[in-house]
């Protein structure tokens, strides 16, 4: 079989799983392939992700190493099986791959922990928003793929309506909510339908105003998406012109520090109840009314 060139999210996630447990077991390449009855090179290729794994190879390797967690076993089993294929495979000619990896983990999600300093997370965008968003990009120009990338991140919020739909927590910089795309009209569309959103029982959406203290040090968007019960989480980091994924320990105990600090000295979440709108409380609900009614 061919080696793959370049591996999926989910094909290098899994390598670096068993990559984790060989070292922690304190083996050797050499050393965990005899385990299995297969060669250094070979073992190489499936911790790079390029190469498939035997879902009885993988469950002896586990057992090899020492893992005790039998969640995590069927984890990386669920990793090995799963072919990849959904919705965002008919995106492979016009996404990029993380595009891509990103719709293949929200699909897969139990949990989605974003924080957003200067736009609308994708997954609570108005079609309009985001079409006003990627015509003063320049990551896509053309109007054909404009219409391609905005109909993709439209799919991709069928996360949020799924049978079985993942907890969302967003917490969402103040600023945000004054930046314009597409006019006024669009914007007070955008910030209606973040209330909206809010009303579902997996939503909870926070706003940071600028009167937060002592989060100058997280500047970058982020999301941490744990699939599996849990078990397995990814950190989704946007930088300019690019997104990239990450899901070594450290980084996720970082950043989970992070969206718990945010959180804290955010202002408590929206809620669209009767009895919360008529209240007279500080909260995220009454700043998105007072940029509303003030600005729009």
């Amino acid at each position: 079989m061919a080696l793959r060139t370049s591996p999926t999210e989910r094909q290098r996630r899994l390598g670096a799983e068993l990559r984790r447990l060989r070292e922690q077991a304190g083996l050797t390449l050499n050393e965990a392939g005899a385990l299995i009855d297969m060669g250094r090179v070979h073992l190489t290729h499936i911790e790079g992700g390029r190469t498939a794994i035997a879902t009885d190879r993988l469950r002896r390797l586990c057992e090899s190493y020492g893992c005790t967690s039998s969640p995590l076993t069927e984890a990386l089993v669920s990793l090995s099986e799963d072919k990849g294929k959904g919705w965002w495979s008919a995106y492979k000619k016009d996404m990029p791959a993380a595009a891509l990896d990103l719709a293949e983990l929200e699909s897969r999600a139990t949990s989605l922990r974003s924080y957003e300093s200067l736009f609308i997370p994708g997954l609570f965008q108005s079609e309009d928003y985001t079409r006003a968003m990627f015509r003063v990009s320049d990551v896509v120009t053309n109007p054909v793929d404009i219409d391609r990338a905005v109909e993709f991140r439209m799919r991709r919020q069928a996360a949020l309506t799924a049978e079985d739909p993942p907890a969302v927590h967003a917490v969402i910089h103040e600023a945000a909510l004054h930046m314009r795309f597409g006019g006024s009209a669009v914007t007070r569309k955008q910030l209606l339908r973040l209330v909206e959103l809010a009303e579902l029982p997996h939503v909870t959406i926070q706003v940071l105003p600028f009167t937060a203290d002592g989060v100058a040090a997280v500047n970058t968007p982020f999301c941490l998406v744990a699939s599996h019960g849990g078990v397995l989480e990814t950190l989704q980091m946007d930088h300019v012109g690019q997104s990239t994924l990450r899901h070594d320990p450290d980084s996720i105990a970082q950043y989970r520090r992070h969206f718990d600090r945010l959180g804290s000295v955010a202002l408590p979440p929206v809620d669209g109840s009767p009895s919360a709108i008529s209240h007279d409380v500080r909260d995220s609900l009454g700043l998105i009314q007072h940029i509303l009614y003030s600005h729009y």
